[in-house]
């Protein structure tokens, strides 16, 4: 299942030449998840104060294609790749209409609350397999 995201590009999210800057697509592909998240029915907050379980991201690996720029309509699209006791490996993309302008593999990771990694609850597990 792919969930999707929208937004459109603003001037605050462009550089002098006018394009989207690079680290903006990591601002993206964080708001969509934070969305698929949600979506899922998991509430980041709640799973912090009744578990002490945060998510963070341990890794992304990511090729950026072609610019996107000012006034454009995107939408970010995440799919689940795996998900192992602690971890869960997305993959995204930014598109512009059916074009590719950014991928990312991310890897996220569950976190107690002194940093350390953590079991996913079986309850999130549940509902990613």
């Amino acid at each position: 299942m792919t969930h999707r995201f929208s937004l459109r590009v603003y001037y605050e999210d462009t550089d002098l030449a006018g394009i989207v800057y690079y680290a903006n697509y990591l601002k993206f592909i964080e708001r969509a998840r934070t969305e698929w998240v949600r979506g899922l029915g998991v509430d980041q907050k709640a799973l912090k104060e009744s578990e002490g379980i945060v998510f963070a991201v341990r890794r992304v690996e990511a090729d950026y294609l072609s610019p996107a720029r000012f006034d454009d309509d995107l939408v970010v699209e995440t799919t689940l790749e795996a998900v192992t006791g602690a971890r869960i490996i997305l993959h995204q993309q930014v598109k512009r209409g059916e074009e590719v302008l950014f991928a990312a593999q991310v890897t996220v990771v569950a976190l107690s609350e002194t940093g350390h990694p953590a079991r996913l609850p079986a309850s999130i597990r549940l509902l990613l397999h």
